[in-house]
C-alpha cells in the first residue's frame, strides 16, 4: 500500500491525499510538480528513478488505510534547493 506521504521532499511544500501535484518514484519518494519537472527533470535524486504522478486514494478508502503523517525533507539531495 501506498504511503502517500504528505509533502514534498525537496522544498517541503504540502502534498495531501487527494493533490495531482504529487509525484512519486518506484521507492515512494516524494516530489511536488514543480520541484520534479523543473529542478529534477523527472528523476529521483535519491535512487535515479522516474518520478510519475503519485495516484489518489479515493476518500472512502483514507478512513481505513490513512495518507502517512511522516515527513521526509532532504533539500541538500536536490539541486539548487539546499
Amino acid at each position: 500500500m501506498l504511503q502517500l506521504r504528505p509533502g514534498c521532499e525537496c522544498c517541503d511544500r504540502d502534498l495531501p491525499p487527494a493533490s495531482t501535484q504529487a509525484r512519486i518514484c518506484s521507492f515512494e519518494c516524494t516530489f511536488c510538480a514543480d520541484c520534479a519537472d523543473v529542478v529534477l527533470n523527472g528523476i529521483c535524486p535519491n535512487c535515479g528513478g522516474e518520478l510519475v504522478t503519485r495516484p489518489r486514494r479515493p476518500a472512502g478508502a483514507l478512513a481505513k488505510n490513512p495518507a502517512s503523517t511522516e515527513r521526509v525533507h532532504y533539500p541538500a539531495r536536490c539541486p539548487g534547493k539546499a
